[in-house]
């Protein structure tokens, strides 16, 4: 059995589970990638996991996925769309390797989809974009009486 060295559940915050993020645009980097088989272990798929680097969701995590080596081609004419959406939104149109993505801030698009396996609600990415297509949001700018303009 592992020995646990002297942990005491006192000192350390316990674990929550987190709920999917609303829908809606973040700045957010790549921070990892890997490589890895399909359950069916007929191809294999490159995941990222980006995470989210500001506002109220800052240092949340997201994953994408992409079948690029499977046997369906509509699968991977999916994977390799989503891989250029994502290479064009970093500004590095042809990368060597997956790690030549990571840290460059990009804007994702969020969804929430439920999950298959929990019927929990789950976050997916629908899209990236470059870090300048985040536009501000609008300020209320009030007019006479502190009224905003959108409300006279």
């Amino acid at each position: 059995m592992p020995t646990l060295n002297g942990f005491n559940a006192n000192d350390v915050d316990p674990n929550f589970a987190f709920e999917a993020i609303p829908a809606g645009k973040y700045l957010a980097v790549i921070t990892e990638s890997e490589e890895k088989p399909t359950k069916s272990g007929s191809g294999k798929f490159v995941q990222f996991t980006f995470q989210i680097i500001e506002g109220e969701y800052k240092d949340r995590l997201v994953w994408s996925r992409l079948n690029l080596d499977n046997p369906n081609a509509m699968t991977v004419k999916i994977a390799r769309a989503e891989l250029s959406a994502i290479c064009r939104a970093v500004g590095v149109p042809a990368p060597k390797d997956s790690v030549e993505l990571h840290n460059i801030p990009l804007v994702i698009t969020v969804g929430q989809k439920k999950r298959a396996d929990t019927g929990e609600m789950g976050n997916v990415i629908k899209g990236y974009a470059k870090r300048d297509a985040v536009a501000p949001r609008p300020q209320a700018v009030a007019g006479n009486n502190g009224t905003p303009p959108w409300k006279r």
